[in-house]
């Protein structure tokens, strides 16, 4: 075979990066912005897609879930990330192993890689720019929260995008996540998984849910290659 042999798609909320809040600071003001008023109670963004969290966040104020309210939320989000963007280093980082994970298979032609997240697409590309990470995926063979409000969806999308690289097989695709929401995409759509148990997720949690391969962060770059390849 000639190319890549792989796809694999990173996700980046608590497996590349860490943001402390800063998603939940944004929502807030967002949701200020679009609608005039404060966001009530917290808001669970571990894993589900954007279209998911904003179909709940609307009903849960009494607001009809249409597709105007959504895109009017959904702009102001992406809006808070881009004006605000400076701020977002100074409430994370990167997450250890990550940035030589992602240059190691980078530079593996037997790779391709991308990132498949819950977040909107701008959303994501402001916080993998600001924390250096952007250039080493390739935006155009990934899949984003307003793709879909179903995360397992979001693999098919990806894999429509790299059919110009070549068709890659379902076997042929790997997942890289750190929640449930990961596992559930990864089994529903039948690709590959490794779970990181680098965010809210224990490596118990990860395993219930379905998880064969558990590792604890990124930081074993051969644990992490190996693990790739056998997934």
């Amino acid at each position: 075979m000639t190319g890549p042999e792989l796809l694999v798609l990173w996700d980046i909320d608590g497996t590349l990066i860490s943001a402390r809040g800063f998603g939940g600071l944004m929502y807030r003001h967002a949701f200020q912005t679009a609608f005039g008023r404060e966001l009530q109670g917290p808001v669970d963004l571990g894993g589900r897609t954007e279209l998911d969290i904003i179909e709940e966040t609307l009903r849960q104020h009494g607001i009809e879930h249409t597709r105007e309210a959504s895109r009017q939320l959904a702009d102001a989000l992406a809006d808070s990330f881009e004006t605000r963007r400076a701020e977002l280093p100074g409430h994370g980082e990167v997450l250890p192993g990550a940035l030589r994970a992602l240059e190691h298979f980078a530079d593996d032609p037997r790779v391709h890689q991308g990132v498949l997240t819950a977040n909107l697409r701008s959303v994501a590309l402001v916080k993998l720019e600001e924390f250096g990470l952007a250039h080493l995926v390739d935006w155009d063979v990934s899949a984003f929260g307003d793709d879909h409000a179903d995360r397992a969806e979001l693999v098919a999308f990806a894999r429509e995008r790299a059919r110009h690289i070549r068709p890659f097989a379902r076997d042929e695709v790997v997942l890289i996540g750190d929640t449930p929401h990961d596992v559930y995409a990864a089994t529903k759509s039948g690709v590959r998984l490794v779970a990181v148990a680098t965010g809210r997720s224990s490596r118990h949690d990860l395993h219930r849910a379905g998880a064969q391969i558990v590792m604890d962060d990124l930081s074993d770059l051969e644990e992490l290659a190996r693990s790739v390849w056998a997934a």
